[in-house]
């Protein structure tokens, strides 16, 4: 059997046969910008596996994964940029000087002197106490972030009941809001607040809120296909004749 490393350079090997002068077309078309789309697709895919609990799907999906990273490492070292070693290089000592409570002699880990690290790595003053983020997160997930940085250093609600109340507050402004602008900044309000009470029982509201959007596609499909195998027509019913064989499909998913 190989060896990681062995396997390892096979992998890239098999990369760069793929962009060399007898390889695919469409792999020597791509370059770090036209790839953008798949790191996400892929990441995406890997969390669905994961919630699926399905470990072939995970195996597979972090290779995918794998792949867009040494798909990119292969442009650059095409493009002389840097190489595959350096970028395996500059994570490994990234960790380990990000981590002086196991790797140096600072004791314990705490979320100020991750930040501290970070902000001196990039020679930049030390960073709000909620972190440099990244604003191309999807919204759901920065606010989560958000959320857990402050909760980091002791900004954060203490009991799960006064994150309930606070929702009960934020949809209670909703209501009394006078214009577009105002119901759209409570709506957002009431939006942070959820995501804080997802965090609260430990929900992903990313990973939640497709779930939620997915079971509803699968419903509606249901009471499409039902519907149609009355032979009635969907453009011809009213709500609550639809209403009803929403009911009657959520009735049997049950």
């Amino acid at each position: 059997m190989m060896k990681s490393n062995e396997k390892f350079e096979e992998l890239l090997n098999v990369m760069r046969t793929l962009r060399g002068e007898n390889g695919c077309d469409w792999d020597k078309a791509q370059t770090h910008e036209s790839l953008k789309p798949y790191v996400i697709e892929e990441a995406y895919e890997l969390v669905e596996a994961i919630d699926e609990k399905d470990n072939i799907k995970i195996k597979e999906e972090l290779g995918d994964i794998l792949l867009q990273v040494i798909f990119h490492t292969i442009i650059a070292e095409e493009n002389k940029e840097f190489t595959t070693e350096e970028v395996i290089d500059y994570l490994i000592k990234k960790l380990i000087r990000r981590h002086p409570h196991v790797f140096g002699n600072s004791e314990g880990y705490s979320y100020a002197q991750w930040e501290k690290i970070k902000a001196e790595e990039k020679g930049e003053e030390t960073y709000s106490r909620i972190g440099k983020l990244n604003k191309a997160l999807p919204a759901l997930s920065l606010a989560r972030r958000v959320q857990e940085n402050a909760a980091a250093v002791g900004f954060d609600w203490v009991e799960i009941i006064d994150v309930i109340d606070k929702v009960r507050e934020e949809i209670g402004e909703l209501k009394e809001a006078k214009n577009q602008s105002e119901v759209e900044e409570e709506f957002g309000d009431l939006l942070f607040a959820l995501v804080n009470l997802g965090r609260f029982l430990n929900i992903d509201p990313e990973v939640s809120l497709r779930k939620a959007t997915e079971k509803f596609i699968r419903r509606f499909n249901q009471m499409e296909k039902k519907i149609k195998k009355e032979g009635k027509e969907f453009e011809r019913m009213d709500l609550k004749e639809l209403d009803t064989y929403w009911n009657i499909v959520k009735k049997e998913e049950k």
